[in-house]
């Protein structure tokens, strides 16, 4: 299995390259995201995260697991401005936290395991992982949705516990 990156990896900030399509290569790599993802234990892991520089990313939060939902190209279409703040991290950034305030609601559109183009709500837990999987699709970190002062500290933080 991949190993994670960790932050500051400058491959974690530029945008990933999209997907022409689904092959039996982006579903291997599904499946490996979504066994990394069980063992951090978290609830999304987007393939820049592994070194991987595709616009591919697994989404599970369900209480029971094994509900992942696999993306190619996921784009946000619609986002409810009913917001919902959430506390988020990133194993590339391990041992530190920070509530991030995002739409509880999203409308998304991704290529399916199948290759197939799809629409699908997203609330709650759901929504707000999908986000954080696209932010990491485009080369950003949660914290970067911070002001200077929290995301100076928080980084702070981080470096303290390195």
């Amino acid at each position: 299995m991949r190993a994670l990156l960790r932050w500051p990896d400058a491959r974690l900030r530029p945008p990933a390259a999209p997907v022409a399509g689904v092959t039996d290569e982006t579903r291997a790599l599904w499946e490996e995201m979504i066994a990394v993802m069980e063992a951090m234990p978290g609830v999304g892991l987007a393939a820049p995260q592994l070194g991987v520089m595709q616009r591919l990313a697994v989404v599970d939060a369900s209480r029971a697991r094994g509900q992942a939902v696999r993306m190619a190209n996921p784009e946000i279409l619609h986002a409810s401005v009913d917001l919902r703040p959430h506390e988020e991290a990133s194993p590339c950034l391990p041992g530190v936290s920070a509530v991030i305030t995002r739409p509880r609601a999203v409308t998304v559109r991704f290529l399916d395991a199948e290759g197939t183009v799809t629409e699908r709500d997203f609330v709650g837990l759901w929504a707000t992982s999908v986000q954080h999987q696209i932010d990491h699709l485009e080369g950003r970190m949660y914290f970067d949705r911070l002001g200077r002062v929290k995301r100076d500290m928080l980084l702070r933080r981080a470096r303290k516990r390195a």
